[in-house]
């Protein structure tokens, strides 16, 4: 059975802003990133929270920060609480394994999404155009099909509701050519080399989001990495084109809302326990096949 849903409500600490999943503490110099176990689909928070996920996304990104040190910078200043400020301490338990310090970057206003394969809302546009975000694709690619080549497709950052897709054009006008031509490249690099690492642990990234900012003039990773909120992670033993795939991540949850029939408005249905532990399942699945590592080793470490 999974354990109690962790607390993040901390007196004293100034909340700066709380989205679906994260919470974003000011800490004056740095801000605390904390990974609760909300979950969300369609844009909405289910009423049910996923126990651990908190603690997955949060290990998953610290891998994969380390895999990618070499390659760009990020946002990261240290997950070790010991190390945390002083008004973090009493605090220290429920922050543990789940939780970052993190240097204040300015964000872009985009989200860089790169695609491998042909699902999602790429899916959806290719079927009425033939095209995502103004990219012309092959005719008649079908569902999971892996695409001739990566493609960066990015959004636009929606306050409220849905983001919405954008071309590499529109990409441009808001953030400059240079710039819109930088983040184009490392995103397709970051992603060739963690599909690449990925498939030798028996797991296709499809297709994942990347967020960077400006931290003194440079480009930098900030928010979260290649974890099963981010990304469609499938199994490539199991995987088949043509049809939807099993997942690692909350598209199993995706698609019991659809079964279910809610209007993908809120309030969202409560969740049934099975529903819950199989999710929490699925996540704790993608930790072990990327990292290595057991759920159980990361909430023991908690408490050490």
């Amino acid at each position: 059975m999974a354990k109690p849903v962790f607390k993040t409500s901390f007196p004293g600490l100034r909340l700066k802003n709380r989205g679906k999943v994260r919470d974003l503490y000011d800490l004056g110099q740095h801000l605390l990133m904390v990974a609760t176990d909300r979950i969300s689909a369609f844009d909405v928070v289910m009423p049910n929270p996923i126990p651990d996920k908190g603690i997955v996304l949060t290990q998953m990104s610290l891998f994969w920060f380390d895999f990618f040190k070499n390659t760009i910078k990020n946002h990261l200043v240290t997950a070790d609480v010991e190390h945390y400020p002083e008004e973090c301490q009493p605090y220290r338990a429920e922050l543990a394994s789940r939780s970052m310090l993190v240097i204040k970057a300015k964000p872009l206003p985009i989200e860089c999404i790169v695609r491998g394969y042909l699902a999602g809302s790429g899916l959806k546009e290719y079927k009425k155009t033939g095209t995502v975000c103004g990219l012309k694709l092959p005719a008649n690619l079908r569902e999971a099909d892996r695409l001739p080549e990566p493609i960066f497709t990015p959004s636009t950052k929606a306050q409220e509701g849905h983001d919405v897709n954008i071309s590499f054009e529109e990409c441009a006008k808001l953030i400059g050519k240079d710039l819109a031509s930088k983040v184009r490249d490392i995103s397709l690099e970051i992603y060739q080399k963690a599909s690449t690492y990925a498939e030798t642990r028996g797991i296709i990234i499809a297709d994942t989001k990347f967020e960077f900012g400006i931290y003194q003039g440079d480009l930098i990773l900030i928010d979260e990495i290649l974890t099963p909120d981010s990304s469609r992670f499938w199994p490539k033993d199991d995987y088949e084109p043509g049809r939807p795939q099993k997942s690692f991540d909350k598209q199993f949850l995706r698609d019991w809302l659809e079964q279910i029939g809610w209007d993908k408005r809120p309030p969202a249905p409560e969740l049934p326990p099975d529903i819950i532990e199989k999710t929490r399942g699925r996540y704790i699945e993608a930790l072990r096949r990327l990292t290595g590592k057991e759920i159980t080793d990361c909430i023991l470490s908690t408490v050490s």
